[in-house]
């Protein structure tokens, strides 16, 4: 005869585990997660992503690409914000209404910092497409490869606090320059997200890199925690 502590023992356990706790459920709600952002980065950045996979990889389409690249900065936003808030129980997930939210609320701010930065960018490459002509010194082009990487790494700063926070965007452009040498496990982190980034657009292809949109995001955020722990913290009263 089975032993009747033994019995409660194994129900107190059963009725002590929820449906969506296992880790299984967990990955799967994850998955989801990830799918569904991916989908809704595809279709908010669309017209530009279309016009960007037709473009030549030619130094004249420089400008082009900056504008196709516009919609892009509202998306990433949305994204970081809908993986940030996120639910672990799978019967509880709602990444569609997470991300639409973060859109609305982040939009008209991502893009007082996101315009200005495409604008850098754009002049930066521009200046090196036509660095042969333009007569100046070779470790001016060094000059300029080092400043549009620190402006990479300050967007990926600034894009995951305008995502979580709400500052004025003098305050996010600052703070994001701050945590660049604040935190450098950070800036080395988001730095090698570049590379990655980087690498599979030279390999592979723009639209490829889109596809992966949603989960280079949930990289972004994972490798920011710290930063975003600090801000929390230190700046949020």
């Amino acid at each position: 005869m089975a032993d009747p502590r033994l019995r409660e023992g194994g129900d107190a356990a059963r009725a002590g585990l929820r449906f969506g706790d296992g880790p299984l459920s967990r990955v799967s709600a994850l998955v989801y997660t990830l799918l569904v952002v991916e989908g809704l980065v595809l279709l908010t950045t669309s017209p530009g992503l279309v016009a960007l996979v037709l473009l030549d990889r030619d130094a004249s389409n420089v400008p082009l690409v900056a504008a196709c690249a516009l919609p892009l900065g509202p998306a990433l936003a949305a994204s970081v914000y809908a993986l940030d808030r996120r639910s672990r129980d799978i019967t509880d997930l709602r990444p569609a209404a997470a991300f639409w939210r973060g859109y609305r609320m982040n939009v008209r701010e991502v893009l007082r910092i996101w315009v200005p930065w495409l604008v850098l960018l754009t002049v930066i490459g521009v200046s090196l497409a036509n660095f042969s002509g333009a007569g100046l010194p070779g470790w001016w082009a060094t000059v300029l490869v080092v400043i549009a990487g620190v402006a990479v790494l300050w967007m990926a700063n600034a894009l995951v606090i305008v995502s979580l926070f709400s500052f004025r965007t003098r305050d996010i452009a600052r703070l994001a320059a701050y945590f660049l040498g604040r935190r450098p496990g950070v800036t080395l982190g988001n730095a090698g997200l570049l590379i990655l980034a980087g690498g599979v657009t030279y390999l592979a292809s723009d639209a490829v890199l889109a596809l992966l949109g949603s989960v280079l995001a949930a990289m972004l955020l994972q490798t920011c925690r710290p930063m975003i722990a600090e801000v929390r913290e230190r700046f949020v009263r």
